[in-house]
């Protein structure tokens, strides 16, 4: 029986995303080598992208809904900072660990001004996928869940972008979605800004190749919302029924790899789901077992990827 669970099919292309993208950092893996079909030699670890997108998926599972505080303590509680978190992360979730409230931990970092980079983001698909269907919910959660970490709104911005194009990816799984479809969902929650206008841009590039959409919008290579996101939605919009493509398109941009496949595999999967569902073209089952498993405390109940005609 197919899942039908776009939060858990968004969280599972997240983190295969997340994990093989990483595996590009890693000396010895070949761009060449996965384009012809040959992907890195498993298991894949996954990176904190994965890890904090689980605690997002734990939330709404067990509570509906997003409470910054209880959000916090999780992102404090589990992080594991050899999963390649930032500096700034790291800093901000060992001082919530030690005592001192999210609001002043995460909005003392860079000035005062609170970090815009792509975290938020990076974690946050799933979210969207929850509240398939409700873009409004999807971004005011989202919003909520950017400012544990990331309080500029630039980062904030970009967390409300991709939920919301995750939760429009998951409510049209069942029927067909141009890629302007997509972006223009996204529209009505974007707040002028640099990120913003990098999302529009996006637009006037769709039917470009992902080498010049790079070029035009970022890779993430600045690990910021600006330099990420807007890639990001270019390229699940193009690939939104075909989770390999984007993930691939991701690979072939460079930059902040791990992250950028996060995002797209995130929204995309959302769509596609795990595995061959008619037209729709899911996670690989090659891709899909490569991937580290998932943390205990994340897992719903086992599922393995299925093919539907």
């Amino acid at each position: 029986m197919p899942n039908t669970d776009p939060a858990r099919d968004s969280l599972d292309g997240l983190s295969v995303g997340d994990a093989l993208g990483a595996q590009f950092f890693v000396p010895g893996s070949s761009v060449t080598e996965l384009l012809a079909g040959r992907p890195p030699a498993a298991p894949w670890p996954w990176t904190d992208d994965t890890e904090m997108a689980c605690s997002v998926y734990a939330e709404l599972r067990e509570h509906d809904r997003i409470d910054r505080d209880r959000l916090a303590a999780a992102f404090a509680d589990r992080c594991e900072p050899y999963r390649g978190y930032g500096a700034g992360t790291v800093v901000v979730l060992h001082e919530i660990r030690d005592g001192r409230p999210w609001s002043e931990a995460a909005g003392a970092g860079f000035d005062g001004r609170g970090s815009w980079g792509n975290g938020a983001a990076m974690r946050v698909a799933p979210l969207g996928a929850y509240f398939a269907g409700d873009p409004d919910r999807a971004a005011a959660q989202a919003a909520l869940s950017a400012e544990v970490t990331h309080r500029h709104p630039e980062a904030i911005v970009g967390a409300m972008a991709v939920a919301v194009a995750a939760s429009h990816a998951a409510a049209t799984r069942a029927g067909a979605c141009a890629p302007d479809e997509l972006l223009r969902a996204v529209e009505p929650y974007l707040v002028d800004g640099r990120t913003a206008d990098g999302i529009r841009r996006a637009g006037s590039l769709l039917g470009r190749s992902v080498a010049e959409a790079a070029y035009q919008l970022g890779n993430g290579a600045q690990v910021s919302a600006a330099d990420t996101v807007p890639f990001t939605l270019w390229a699940a919009a193009t690939f939104l029924d075909d989770y390999p493509a984007a993930v691939l398109a991701c690979v072939e941009a460079g930059g902040d790899v791990d992250t950028t496949a996060a995002i797209v595999g995130g929204i995309v999967a959302a769509r596609t789901g795990v595995g061959q569902r008619g037209r729709l073209r899911g996670v690989p089952e090659q891709w899909y077992s490569a991937r580290e498993p998932l943390p205990p405390w994340a897992e719903s109940p086992h599922r393995s990827p299925t093919n539907i005609d």
